[in-house]
């Protein structure tokens, strides 16, 4: 079942099994600073190399609000078979939520995949091309960079966790060995 703008339903998590994704409380606290910061030297990279110039004011809202649409379902169909979703908003940003337990493997692809998809291609892309299609892939691929911020975040920390480590909302069960 698809939630929108309502989280998923209350859960109960065995926390001698089940550990927070993010340890350090005091990380965890300021996590969104970090995303914060992150997204502020990017947004910097982008305007000192000049990606926000060469397109008109009208396309450039057009294309965020298709990449940020396609980096959403994205995610989506990464964990749609899995269980329930939930789309929810805090602030400025938007969030997916599963109710399913998912692996390291597939938690580390629902993260990192609109990132390789709409920034890492496409930079590969920009090579080939000149002009105005090139402004605009480059332009792409910045934005998406920006709308990644938590992802790029999340998938450093899902790389670390051991392997064979199971995720679920917010938390993460260590493999029995560890």
């Amino acid at each position: 079942m698809l939630y929108f703008m309502k989280p998923l339903p209350n859960h109960n998590i065995d926390t001698k099994e089940w550990k927070p994704f993010i340890k350090n409380q005091w990380f965890r606290m300021h996590f969104m600073y970090f995303v914060y910061g992150l997204q502020i030297a990017l947004l910097i990279c982008s305007i000192v190399f000049g990606v926000w110039k060469p397109l008109p004011g009208f396309l450039e809202i057009l294309l965020f609000i298709c990449v940020f649409v396609i980096h959403e379902l994205i995610h989506i169909a990464v964990i749609y078979k899995a269980g329930d979703i939930s789309i929810t908003r805090s602030n400025i940003f938007f969030w997916i939520a599963s109710g399913a337990v998912l692996t390291k493997l597939r938690f580390l692809i629902f993260m990192s995949l609109p990132f390789i998809v709409l920034t890492a291609i496409p930079i590969v892309l920009s090579i080939f091309f000149a002009g105005a299609l090139k402004n605009i892939i480059i332009y792409i691929m910045c934005i998406n960079s920006i709308i990644s911020g938590s992802d790029i975040i999340n998938t450093v920390l899902i790389a670390i966790k051991p392997t064979g480590s199971l995720f679920y909302r917010g938390y993460y069960k260590p493999p029995i060995n560890n």
